[in-house]
């Protein structure tokens, strides 16, 4: 007996849903981030305004100064939804808990000069909470931002920050002989030690910023722009060359975390610049504002390791930032000259 399968192709009527096809065309099959993104945020029909705000609708545009006539031409490059960022943050975890065990596993912490590690304390620990602070301003900008292209990244974002502080502390933890000294040590030098004040001061300043744009700029793209490979990088590799690689094995997902980081803030700022003249012009403004605030909150950190080299270390990283600004971002701006 012989028996034939026959297949049928199925012609589906449509490729996508309506509100997505009206984006990318009737004729092209959506992918999964854009069926997770594009218009998901409510627009019309609310029932009345927040009482905490009432000057604002509950999603309303007018939250910050930049002007967009869509809101989501903010995609995000990494094509983020939230499956695809699970799974790719579950691959990078197994490989950071390898790292971990490698450690713990051959007892490197224990052939770690106690100096070496105090100086980790008092440099690298007190970052998380500067990432605990990036966590709440990156929740801000998911509640108070318009367009589910921008405020979904932005929620990942948050939450990325959250597991990066844990990551500094499970590095406090694993250095540390004496249980938590190490991590109460890091927390009384984020009080009261003088080269972590004025970054301490910048974090409290920013948790302020009514604009959530601003507060995105000033958080994601100059703070990180400088204080990542500040610390990630400049310092990391001065701790490598006195103790070997025991700090950057521990590290490792902060390092390409920001790689592609930068890829989505990057691209943020390059569509709403290219937006108008008037978006253009203020984002500049506030890239010129707020690295030179975050020059000034570096500074003090950045001498503890360099001395009198820091001032030319933080000018190396801002011709960096004010580069990508313009390649990436097609942005520039230049320090305000006193009258």
């Amino acid at each position: 007996m012989q028996i034939d399968i026959r297949t049928t192709a199925v012609t589906p009527l449509r490729q996508t849903f309506g509100h997505v096809a009206r984006r990318i065309g009737s004729g092209k099959p959506a992918s999964r981030y854009q069926e997770a993104t594009f218009d998901l945020q409510p627009e019309v029909n609310f029932h009345y305004r927040p009482y905490w705000d009432a000057g604002h609708e509950l999603y309303d545009a007018s939250r910050t100064a930049i002007v967009m006539d869509d809101w989501y031409a903010c995609t995000d490059p990494r094509q983020y939804y939230y499956g695809a960022w699970t799974q790719t943050r579950a691959r990078q975890q197994e490989v950071m808990e390898r790292n971990f065990a490698f450690v713990e596993q051959r007892g490197l912490p224990e052939l770690l000069d106690e100096g070496w590690k105090r100086r980790v304390a008092a440099l690298v620990l007190p970052l998380r909470h500067v990432e605990y602070a990036a966590n709440l301003n990156n929740t801000a900008v998911a509640a108070y931002g318009y367009g589910a292209a921008l405020t979904q990244a932005a929620s990942f974002c948050a939450m990325d920050r959250l597991g990066i502080a844990q990551y500094l502390t499970r590095i406090g933890l694993l250095l540390d002989s004496n249980g938590s000294a190490l991590l109460d040590a890091a927390k009384a030098d984020w009080l009261h030690a003088a080269h972590l004040q004025p970054l301490r001061r910048l974090c409290e300043d920013l948790l302020v910023v009514e604009d959530w744009f601003e507060l995105l700029l000033a958080q994601d793209f100059v703070l990180d722009g400088l204080l990542y490979p500040l610390v990630y990088e400049r310092i990391e590799a001065e701790f490598s060359r006195e103790a070997g690689t025991t700090l950057a094995l521990l590290s490792g997902f902060m390092d390409e975390w920001y790689a592609e980081h930068t890829r989505w803030i990057d691209q943020q700022l390059k569509v709403v610049a290219a937006a108008s003249a008037a978006n253009r012009e203020r984002v500049a403004g506030w890239c010129r504002q707020w690295s030179e605030r975050v020059r000034a909150a570096l500074l003090p950190l950045a001498s503890e390791v360099f001395g009198d080299g820091a001032e030319a270390v933080l000018d190396e990283l801002e011709a960096a930032l004010q580069a990508r600004a313009q390649k990436k971002c097609g942005l520039s701006w230049a320090p305000e000259v006193a009258a």
